[in-house]
């Protein structure tokens, strides 16, 4: 699976890296997303996601449930 966060959409970046004799081979920059799992109440049951590190301190903020909700509103299966 490509690495992109559920929540906020984070996906990879592209650019160049650049070694010392200015040599310009791409490259990609990858967002932190790691997979955590959160106790959703009102389905009584674990969801597992994937999310960036960004991600995690939003669901942080405004709870798992709103979370859910906007993963489901931009059509995300959860």
């Amino acid at each position: 699976m490509s690495a992109h966060c559920q929540l906020t959409g984070a996906k990879p970046g592209f650019g160049n890296q650049i070694s010392h004799s200015h040599r310009r081979t791409s490259r990609r920059f990858d967002p932190n997303v790691q997979r955590k799992r959160y106790w959703l109440p009102s389905e009584g049951r674990y969801v597992r996601l994937r999310l960036s590190a960004k991600g995690i301190r939003t669901v942080d903020s405004i709870g798992v449930e709103a979370a859910v909700a906007r993963i489901r509103a931009r059509g995300g299966k959860v």
